[in-house]
Order: C-alpha cells, then structure tokens, then sequence
C-alpha cells in the first residue's frame, strides 16, 4: 500500500519510507492510500479473539501487503503481550485500562509496534544508523524509550520541557542510557514538537543522519493503536453488553489516538460517535464551536499529557473528513475542562464509584458521563496509571497510590539528560555532535 502526505505535495511512499521518514518533506503528515474494511465474519468473531489473535488480523489488514504475513503476526503478537482490560465503572459507563503495559501508559502499545516494525524494516540495512526524535508531554517519550531500549541501529533522542512532567514520568526516560538520549527542553511541549519537526525539514540534517519520529505523527506509531478500539468493542460484545450505540471518550492531547480510532471506524468498528476531551487546552474544542483553527500556546495543566496548544494530528482529522468543519462536528462532540473540574471529577469517581481515575481519565469520564445519551454505552479511555501523577492524585483524594513495581524500579535510577534552551541551532549542533 502506498501513503500519501495530508499536505498533497509530496510524492506518494511505501510504508518503509513512511515509517522510516516519520514526516514528510512537504511537512504533511502520512495517511494510507486506502482504508480497507475489515470483513463481516471478523465481527462475527471478535468477542472470542484474544487481543493478540484480533492485533494480528488487524495488522494484516494494515500492513500485509508490505510485510512478510508470518513475521507481521509475530512481531505484532510479540507487542501486545500485556492485557488490556475493560472494567465497568458504573452502569453504561466503562474504562479501557490502557495501563498494564511495560511503561504502564496507551503509549506502550504503539510504542512497541513501531519499535518492531522498525527493526523488520533495518533486519537488512545492518550498517543503517536510524535517529528516532521524540517529542513528549509525559508518556510518549516513556513508551518510546522503552520500546527502543537496545534495538540494533536505532538511537533514540527524547525531547521534554523541563519542570512539566511529573518525576516518575521524567524517570522513565532519562535513567536508561544505552541507545536512549533525555534532552531537557526549557520550553513547552509545543518548543519541543517544533524543534522536532524543524529537524526533519533540515537539508544538512537529513543528509549527515537517517532521522524519524516516534511521536503519533509516524504512521507505525499512531495507526497500531486501533487495536484497543476493536478489542474493547469485543469485551463489550463478550460480556453481552447493549453494542448498538457505543460512544467512545478519548482524552485528547496530539489527537493521533483519536485519529486511529476514527480509522477504525470506517474499518467496520461499531461506534456511534466520538467525544474528543481536553483540558485548558481547547483548541479543537475551540474549532467545533466556532468553525476556525486557532493554535496557541500551550498552557500547563495537571493532565499534563494533553498539553498540546497545536496538535499534530488534526491535520489528519481533516484529511478524513475532506475538510468539512460539519462532517467532523457531526461525528466528534468536544468538552473542556479546568484543573478545578478535573480534580473534583477525580475525588468524586473514588468516592462514589471506588475507581481510581489519573487526571487525563478524569477528563475522558467527565465528558463521558456529561454527554451520554439514555439507551448508549459509554467507553472511556484511562490512558495512565494513576501512580504516574502520584503527588497529584494523592493532593486531590487524600489517599495513597501504591507504586508499582515498574515504576518504583524506574525511580531508582540515575538521572542522565542534557539541558538546552528551545533553539534550534543549538539542538542541530547537538544532533550532528553524535
């Protein structure tokens, strides 16, 4: 399958070069030439497919046509071996725990796909150095880093603003070492996206070094993550839950993770409509109302994740809608909320329903509850672990949050990144000094 650029300049590419370029040169991002539907008796199947057997179907549906069918089902299977539960909350109203992978973050599962496709794709290049730049907000760069951990001809450089990740997440990246590089931004989210995006349009960069992204821009990173759309819709299905009008709440940040859910959709996927949610930053909520597309800023926030004041993938949103304000409003319905509304949302939740939410869950079940209709199902997606806000989470409940394991083992670690102030002449000559 060929994927062609948002942007509708640059030549079409194989999925290779997609993967492998991350961006492209006319800075648009990549889509695939064609969504193909997924066949009626996968449905008819799905509630009795585990969540490898149903990825691996998926995959092949994706990306079969560019890669060998035997080592796709095995390297998808190889990264979706951690469960992903859909727990019921209240009456209508469930949470898909994405939370119990490696990094214990939604991230991991694209993350981990990439990492794997990435590898097929070098198994021959053996001499190819792949630069992977990352810009993260929390758990991005987690899930990244980990996913890369040690893979042969790969090098990992993670972008995050100093002082707006929490410790446990900053952790997560910056103790590896090895193949995995922390810079330490003093900036936003959004100087560390655009510093990320300056690099892959340098003439002098990409010609000394083999450079990609890792962020939901790159095709292999957002598209795997419709798996646990399709495998939600089957727990529901297995359980003998209403499926006739499911509606999914996606706290939003980069808005790839809605993007593929919005993929999965016209693959078959049963749902009704979507609920994009934000926090403070509400540019897309912004453009549901008004028609108009504003980036701004960003501004800090404790579902920090989503501090995104431009996000990338709404130039994919607009692809799928052929641009149309009214085909996109009529399909995804938004929310905003204060850090006020989400730390009352997050203590009540615990309170009346004994479910612990993470702020950016908060956000995804505030909408949620806010916005179903009588005779609908309510997905919501709790996109990290509580632990990973600990501070936060225990301010706002009064109770303790026990640290797994994982995460404890993280937080032991040293310490290793480079500072830099958001300048990108500065973070060239940092690039070419490796």
């Amino acid at each position: 399958m060929k994927y062609r650029s948002t942007a509708g300049i640059s030549p079409d590419v194989s999925l290779e070069e997609a993967v492998v370029k991350g961006l492209a040169p006319d800075r648009g991002l990549y889509m695939p030439e064609k969504i193909k539907p997924m066949p009626e008796e996968f449905f008819r199947r799905l509630p009795s497919l585990s969540l490898q057997e149903m990825a691996a179907e998926v995959a092949q549906n994706l990306f079969g046509e560019d890669v060998d069918p035997t080592l796709l089902k095995e390297l998808t299977e190889d990264a979706m071996n951690f469960p992903i539960p859909l727990v019921k909350v209240k009456e209508g109203i469930y949470s898909l725990e994405l939370f119990h992978g490696p990094t214990l973050a939604f991230k991991d599962v694209g993350a981990r796909f990439m990492a794997r496709l990435l590898g097929y794709f070098n198994r021959e290049n053996k001499d190819r150095l792949v630069n992977v730049l990352v810009a993260t907000s929390g758990d991005t760069g987690s899930a990244v880093a980990n996913g890369f951990l040690g893979v042969d001809g790969v090098r990992v450089f993670v972008l995050y603003p100093k002082g707006k990740v929490s410790a446990i997440q900053e952790s997560q990246f910056t103790t590896l070492g090895r193949n995995i590089e922390a810079i330490e931004i003093d900036g936003t989210f959004d100087d560390c996206q655009r510093l990320v995006k300056q690099a892959f349009l340098d003439k002098e960069l990409n010609e000394k070094m083999m450079l990609t992204s890792a962020n939901s821009i790159n095709v292999a990173r957002f598209l795997p993550q419709m798996f646990y759309y399709f495998h939600a819709v089957g727990q529901l299905m297995a359980a003998g839950a209403d499926t006739e009008n499911i509606v999914v709440c996606v706290p939003s940040g980069n808005f790839g993770n809605i993007t593929a859910g919005l993929i999965a959709k016209r693959m078959g996927l049963p749902v009704k409509r979507f609920i994009a949610a934000n926090n403070a930053n509400d540019i897309f909520f912004e453009y549901l109302e008004t028609g108009e597309y504003r980036p701004r800023p960003s501004v800090q926030t404790i579902a920090n994740a989503m501090d995104v004041g431009d996000p990338s993938n709404f130039a994919r949103v607009l692809d799928l809608f052929g641009h149309s304000h009214d085909a996109i409003a009529a399909e995804i319905s938004g929310a905003t909320y204060t850090d006020k509304e989400i730390a009352a949302t997050l203590k009540s939740t615990l309170e009346t329903e004994g479910y612990q939410l993470d702020p950016h869950g908060a956000v995804g079940y505030r909408a949620l509850e806010e916005q179903l209709q009588p005779g609908e199902t309510g997905i919501f997606l709790e996109t990290a672990h509580p632990a990973k806000f600990k501070e936060t989470v225990e301010g706002i409940t009064g109770k303790e949050v026990e640290i797994p394991e994982r995460l404890a083992a993280f937080m032991r670690g040293e310490k290793r990144s480079v500072e830099m102030e958001p300048d990108f002449t500065a973070f060239k000559n940092f690039l070419l000094s490796r």
